[in-house]
Formats: structure tokens, C-alpha cells, sequence
């Protein structure tokens, strides 16, 4: 719970800030703002985040895993078009972990203008944003560890603050009541625009689901009744200090206008590490998006790694030095925080939307309830959209720039999955029985000069039955590789830490061999090590004679030579694809460059590897009929 603390209540547990200076902006303090605001703010906390995302989003776990990605992999079989919401979303999430860690660490450093009026914050906010950054290797348990004491203070120092004046004001609990967010929505001039303020006080909810694997759901739900508690207090307090000044125009943050004179500086540093560390739950939320857009194939194949034994604990480099730079680069254009606020909460928006397209179809099918899929869809389509309307009007004061971050995002999962898509009409897998008596005849072909005594191949063919055909055609037609003995490599990644198993099948005697390893999640794929291991074993146990087969070595019982080929395609000119999707695929080629290649994400040793490209031909160019002249 402490780590959970740590990692996924960061961004809502420092709504306080500003959500309630946000809702009174530059209007005088009234008693139908005020009580109307805390309304607000309490229906939204409890409908948004308690009821949908910690009561009903978080049984949508898929192996233990959560995020909009997951939800969508427990429905997609029964509904392939609800991958347009899932992509969406996900791009939208991912666009507002761009935004958020820029946002709140900007205005806890700013906060050091009171003292230091003339402070450059610009190069602090890069050095503390890298810092954050490069703490993410070490994995969310640590992260955690060293979070969630300064958390768990934050909160009793919320729910402290907020009880004191509570107790003084003990009125300001009629705030509760859901007359009064009717009454500030419907009643108040320009009231209903006032909702994009309030929003501020949910947009960690969807990090909250993403994080699931992090923490677990046991952890998230009784942490969160300790959060919410301190969070509700203090707005309460604020409230009932609001009220003092009513009349009035705001001149001070009603968050600082609670505390004591002589705990101030204490609150102003705790809300400063507090703000700090508010980016964490959308960053180490985004590393489980990417982990499971990879397994859609929405995302390019990235190294993750796992610092922990908990799978959902990861670590995804690249994405992590992605957000860096986006993060950076909003700092950079934007400057300040108040020029970044109209930025955030739009995207996060959308996300929310279809999250609840999503999990509207998942408790149709779960339940098999028309009736509670509908009234659900039905109740957060109207307040989701109403925050959507709200949150508009910031678009052109820099809400372009997350949904243009948004769009660069989703235009790569879009491609990704078009030319999946696009490649699954190539029959890629053929029946490997047909092809042993040409194995044999080609291993026995001395007119042919040999290419390895023993010749390794990965192959993605789950089926040992089955081989992709751009191994076919890398032995047969590339250039005729005469071997001694064919070996195929087949890895699966389990859901254990420490799996280490593997299964050999003799699929003809001295002539073809196929190895599968299952390896754990967070065992490091050395293919090259491990393969060698099994080989070993196999010639103990008289499986396999690997003395090499050359006239020459064999009598001194030289051990042959093993030489692995990795087999990476490219787009052949001899495809007539129409214009759309001839662009998508030279899209899809240009991106993988920048992927890691197969040999390296296998750790295979590039000493005895070979990496062959071969012509990817999807549809064929029709060659009109030649006329021979003499």
C-alpha cells in the first residue's frame, strides 16, 4: 500500500493545489461558487474515480495487468472495431504523460519565486525532470519505497489541515449535498464551463488503472479509501475557508490560506516534493501501455525490462527517454505553468471516453445485462462528454499541443497495425513435412559447398508443425545453404519471472531439429548461451553427434560449427500495392530501422550470426505479356 501511495496518487493527490483556485478563478467568493465547487469536486471524485475506475475498471484485469490496452485484449475477439476507441485512448493517455510531469513540477518550482523572485526555473525543472527520468531504471518497487513515506505524509497532512478548519466550520459539510453542483451547473452564469476546473480533481484516475499491474488491485482499493478521506477533507477545510472571505476576490491559493503561519514553509516544501512527485503515475502508467500495445501489435517491437519479481513492475527504455524528450520539449515552448495548464486535462478526456466505450462492452459481456451496460454507458457518455465540452475551450490556448502529441502517437499505432494486417494476407507459415525430403536431399548435395555443419534458425512459428516461408525461401532460392543438420529455435515468454524449460522434438534423425524455450519474463533471452546448454545435454543423453563432418576434422573429433541465421524483411519493389497502403508500408520499414534488431532482442553473439534480408512480396506486380523479336 505504501508503494501504491508512492506510484499511482501522485497526479490526484495533488489536485488540491489547484483545483479549488481554479473553479474561483477571478470571480468574487460566493457561497454558490464555494459550495457548488466542493459539490462538484466530491460527485466527481466519487461517480469518476471511486465508482467507475476503483470499483468496476479495476476487475478488468487482464493476468494482473491493467491499462486500456488490457481492457481491450479481454473483449477483442467479440468486437475487432473497438479497437478505434482503444487506440485513442491509449495515444491520448500517453499524450498527457507528456504533459502532466512538465506541468506539476514547473508549479512546485515556481513556488520558490516567493523567496527568490528573480529565479530562472526553466534549467531546475530539466534537471529534476531528467532526475526523475533516470530513477525509472531501478524499477516502480524502489521508486515506490522511496515515494511513499513523502506521500503518506502529504495525505495526513491533507486530511490534518482540512479536518482543523472542518471542525471550526463544520457547516461546509451541507457542500456535499448534490444540490449544490446542480444549483453552480444550472444556476450560476457560466457555470457549466466551470467544469473544466473541476476536472483537474480526477485526471489521475485513468493512470490509476494503468498502474494496476504495478501495485495490485487489494492495494489500490484500500489505499484509496485513505486517499479519498484525505482528499475530501481538504477540500472541505478550503471550502470553509473560502467562506471567511466571502465577498472578496481571490488573492491567495485557498490551499496555503489553511495552513497555520508557522507550519507554511514546511507546507510549502512537502507541496513542492509532492508535486514532484506527482509524474510517476503516468510514467510508469505509459510503460504499461507501450508493454501491452507491443503484444497487439499497436506499438514497434521495444526491449522491456523488469527491475522487480512482478511482472507488471516494468521498464521500457525507450519509451522512458521519449517521454524525456516530449517532456523537455514542452518545457522548452511553454516556459511557465500557467502557460501549460490550458494544455492539460483535454486529452485525458478523451482517454476517459474510451475507457468507458470499452468497459461498457466488457460488462455487457460479463454480466450479459443489456440494461447495466446501457444505463452505465449512458450516465458517463453525459459526464464525460459534459468535461469534454468544458475542457474545448482550452484548445486554442495550447490544448492543440496534447492532441497534437496525441495524434503523432496514435499515426504510429495506426500504422503498426495496418501493416500487420496488411502482411497477414502473405501466408506466412507453411507445413514444414513437405519440405524434409528437400532438407535431406540439399544436406547430402556435395555439388553444393557447404554453408555450416550445423545451421540455426528463429523461428516465430508457434506450431512445431509449421515454418514461415522466408525460412523456406532463405534455404532454398536466397542461396542454397547446405547443411549437415537444420536447427529451429522457438522462444516463448512466460508470465513466471524464472522460467527456464525448454522441449527438443527430433522432427527427422540426424537432419531436423526444433528446440522451443519458454523462458520467464524476466529471464534475459541469451538464445546463444542457452542453445548451446541444450546441445550439450542432447550429447550427453546420445541424441545428437556434433563432431564435425568434414573429412579432415572429423577424425580428431573436432566439434562441428554452428552458425545461427536471422532472417529480417524488407518491402520488395515488386509489389503492386494501392497507393494507401504502399505508403503505410514504407512507413511501417522506415520506423523499424529504429527498433532493435532480431539478433540483438535474442542476444544472440554476432559472431556466428548471420542476418539475411529478404523481399517482402505481398501482392505481386502483374507484368503485362513480353514479345520476343528476333
Amino acid at each position: 500500500m505504501l508503494i501504491a501511495l508512492g506510484i499511482i496518487y501522485g497526479d490526484i493527490g495533488t489536485s488540491p493545489l489547484y483545483v479549488m483556485k481554479a473553479i474561483i478563478g477571478e470571480s468574487p467568493i460566493s457561497r454558490i461558487l464555494v459550495f457548488g465547487g466542493i459539490s462538484c469536486v466530491f460527485w466527481t471524485l466519487t461517480l469518476q474515480t471511486t465508482f467507475k475506475y476503483v470499483v468496476l475498471t479495476l476487475q478488468a484485469d487482464n493476468r494482473g495487468e491493467g491499462g486500456i490496452f488490457s481492457l481491450y485484449t479481454l473483449i477483442r475477439r467479440r468486437a475487432t472495431w473497438l479497437i478505434i476507441p482503444a487506440m485513442a485512448g491509449g495515444a491520448a493517455l500517453l499524450a498527457d504523460g507528456i504533459i502532466t510531469p512538465p506541468i506539476s513540477v514547473s508549479s512546485a518550482v515556481e513556488g520558490l519565486r516567493l523567496l527568490y523572485p528573480d529565479l530562472a526555473t526553466v534549467p531546475i525543472v530539466i534537471a529534476i525532470l531528467t532526475g526523475i527520468f533516470l530513477l525509472q531504471s531501478v524499477g516502480t518497487e524502489i521508486v515506490g519505497k522511496a515515494f511513499g513515506p513523502v506521500m503518506f505524509l502529504w495525505f495526513a497532512m491533507l486530511g490534518s489541515l482540512g479536518a482543523v478548519m472542518l471542525v471550526h466550520h463544520p457547516e461546509i459539510l451541507y457542500a456535499l449535498s448534490p444540490y449544490y453542483a446542480y444549483n453552480l451547473l444550472v444556476e450560476y452564469p457560466g457555470g457549466f464551463w466551470l467544469l473544466g476546473a473541476v476536472f483537474l480533481c480526477t485526471t489521475g484516475a485513468e493512470a490509476l488503472y494503468s498502474d494496476l499491474g504495478h501495485c495490485g488491485k487489494s492495494n489500490i482499493r484500500v489505499s484509496w479509501v485513505f486517499v479519498k478521506t484525505s482528499l475530501v477533507l481538504n477540500y472541505l477545510g478550503q471550502g470553509a475557508w473560502l467562506m471567511t472571505q466571502e465577498g472578496k476576490y481571490l488573492e491567495t491559493n485557498p490551499f496555503y490560506g489553511i495552513m497555520p503561519e508557522w507550519f507554511l514553509l514546511s507546507g510549502i516544501g512537502l507541496a513542492t516534493v509532492a508535486a514532484i512527485i506527482a509524474s510517476q503515475a503516468l510514467i510508469s502508467g505509459s510503460f504499461t501501455l507501450i508493454s501491452e500495445a507491443t503484444r497487439l501489435n499497436l506499438w514497434p517491437k521495444v526491449r522491456i525490462n523488469y527491475p522487480t519479481l512482478y511482472k507488471g513492475q516494468l521498464y521500457v527504455p525507450s519509451i522512458n527517454w521519449l517521454l524525456w524528450l516530449g517532456c523537455v520539449s514542452v518545457v522548452l515552448y511553454f516556459r511557465e505553468s500557467a502557460n501549460m495548464e490550458a494544455a492539460y486535462g483535454l486529452a485525458i478526456t478523451l482517454a476517459m471516453l474510451s475507457t468507458t466505450i470499452l468497459l461498457s462492452y466488457y460488462l455487457l459481456v460479463k454480466t450479459r445485462s443489456r440494461v447495466a451496460a446501457f444505463v452505465f454507458l449512458g450516465l458517463y457518455l453525459l459526464i464525460e462528454g459534459s468535461f469534454l465540452v468544458a475542457n474545448l475551450i482550452k484548445f486554442p490556448h495550447g490544448g492543440w499541443v496534447s492532441l497534437l502529441i496525441g495524434g503523432a502517437l496514435l499515426t504510429v499505432m495506426y500504422i503498426w497495425i495496418r501493416a500487420f494486417h496488411i502482411k497477414r494476407r502473405l501466408a506466412d507459415d507453411v507445413r514444414l513435412k513437405g519440405y524434409l525430403p528437400a532438407l535431406r536431399e540439399l544436406s547430402l548435395d556435395e555439388t553444393i559447398p557447404k554453408y555450416a555443419t550445423h545451421l540455426v534458425f528463429m523461428t516465430g512459428a508457434a506450431s512445431p508443425k509449421e515454418i514461415e516461408s522466408k525460412v523456406i525461401y532463405s534455404i532454398f532460392q536466397k542461396r542454397p545453404k547446405r547443411a549437415d543438420i537444420y536447427w529451429f529455435v522457438h522462444v516463448d515468454t512466460t508470465d513466471e519471472p524464472f522460467t527456464m524449460e525448454y522441449k527438443v522434438r527430433i522432427i527427422a534423425p540426424d537432419d531436423v531439429i526444433r528446440v522451443d524455450f519458454r523462458l520467464g519474463f524476466r529471464v534475459e533471452q541469451r538464445i546463444n548461451l542457452f542453445f548451446r546448454k541444450v546441445v550439450e545435454e542432447m550429447v550427453r543423453k546420445g541424441e545428437v553427434d556434433i563432431t564435425s563432418r568434414y573429412a579432415s576434422l572429423s577424425k580428431f573429433n573436432f566439434i562441428g560449427d554452428f552458425r545461427f541465421v536471422v532472417l529480417e524483411k524488407f518491402l520488395s519493389y515488386e509489389n503492386d500495392l494501392p497507393f494507401a497502403e504502399q505508403r503505410i508500408m514504407e512507413w511501417y520499414f522506415f520506423i523499424k530501422q529504429f527498433t532493435p534488431s532480431e539478433a540483438k532482442w535474442f542476444g544472440l553473439d554476432t559472431s556466428s550470426v548471420k542476418v539475411e534480408k529478404v523481399p517482402l512480396v505481398i501482392k505481386p506486380v502483374a507484368v503485362s505479356e513480353l514479345k520476343r523479336i528476333s
